[in-house]
């Protein structure tokens, strides 16, 4: 017999995640978090993941009929999909992990629809970092088991409150052609001369999206004062990768070795080097935090009387 019509609301694309982050918005303003408790079959979901319990997450989805994902690449009819998903989070370096339920609905007897916030940390280059799921979970009761059927999830990304301004419309003239680069230098080291900022190197091109990122995360309302008040930018071309790689040298950045940017180097204002980018640090940007970025500024911005 056909499921009826309650399961539609999880087959429909963006539908769940919408309701899901309107709810949230709406306790996030009213200063409350939503409730994690409510139905124990998900206890038993979260403990299998935490734990690293593959037996016991394959067993809370449907075989018979098997369950279905509906994930950002498409639909997946493989009902080892999603526990697949949840367990390769581990070599993502998962080091917490919260789920938490926005809505609860039980739409006949023996079904329960639950939209998720699902809050966890990974490990990146730069340190354990937040990220979010929106999902929605459909569970039936198949004999005496409660066993997922349905779901519906985003890929994990940065929580908003932790990501860097994402460029809606990059500045395809952001770096100027490569052999204007010295003068730019030049120019920069004058002004610093008078108002006694330093300088920021931006080693990158206009093909680099990264680079775009650390640019509008610049400009963004929360770091641009802080550039204003101490620095100097100047985007350094690097072409394709074989431009301005003697400046580079000069400013102690290894991008013969590897090319891997925006690099950075921090300059005094009598052009003496304070800081060069050795390990990638910032070639990864769409990665970092605010607070990665303002760290930053404040640890190399000029000592002030």
């Amino acid at each position: 017999m056909p499921r009826k019509c309650p399961w539609l609301r999880l087959s429909a694309i963006g539908c769940a995640f919408i309701v899901c982050l309107l709810l949230f918005s709406a306790s996030s303003r009213a200063g409350q978090s939503p409730s994690s408790a409510g139905f124990a079959p998900l206890e038993q979901w979260k403990s299998a993941i935490i734990d690293r319990n593959k037996s016991m997450l394959v067993s809370l989805y449907s075989a018979n009929p098997p369950a279905v994902a509906k994930i950002p690449q498409g639909t997946a009819r493989d009902p080892s999909e999603e526990p697949r998903f949840w367990q390769l989070l581990e070599s993502y370096g998962l080091s917490s992990f919260n789920p938490k339920v926005l809505q609860i609905e039980r739409p006949e007897p023996g079904a329960v629809a639950l939209t998720l916030r699902i809050e966890m940390k990974l490990r990146t280059k730069n340190g354990s970092q937040p990220a979010v799921v929106e999902a929605a979970q459909l569970w039936v009761r198949q004999g005496g088991a409660w066993r997922i059927v349905e779901t519906q999830r985003s890929d994990p990304a940065a929580d908003p409150e932790y990501q860097l301004p994402q460029p809606s419309d990059p500045d395809v003239n952001l770096y100027p052609p490569p052999a204007e680069a010295r003068g730019e230098i030049a120019a920069a080291l004058r002004a610093a001369e008078k108002d006694h900022k330093r300088i920021i190197l931006v080693f990158g091109g206009n093909w680099c999206y990264d680079c775009h990122v650390l640019n509008a995360a610049f400009h963004s309302p929360q770091i641009a004062p802080l550039i204003n008040a101490n620095y100097h930018v100047v985007h350094v071309n690097i072409g394709d990768g074989h431009d301005n790689l003697d400046l580079a040298d000069e400013y102690g950045i290894p991008l013969r070795q590897s090319v891997r940017v925006p690099s950075l180097a921090v300059l005094d204002s009598n052009g003496k080097v304070v800081y060069s980018q050795k390990n990638g640090e910032f070639d990864d940007s769409s990665r970092l935090s605010p607070a990665d970025i303002i760290q930053f500024l404040k640890k190399w911005a000029p000592r002030r009387g």
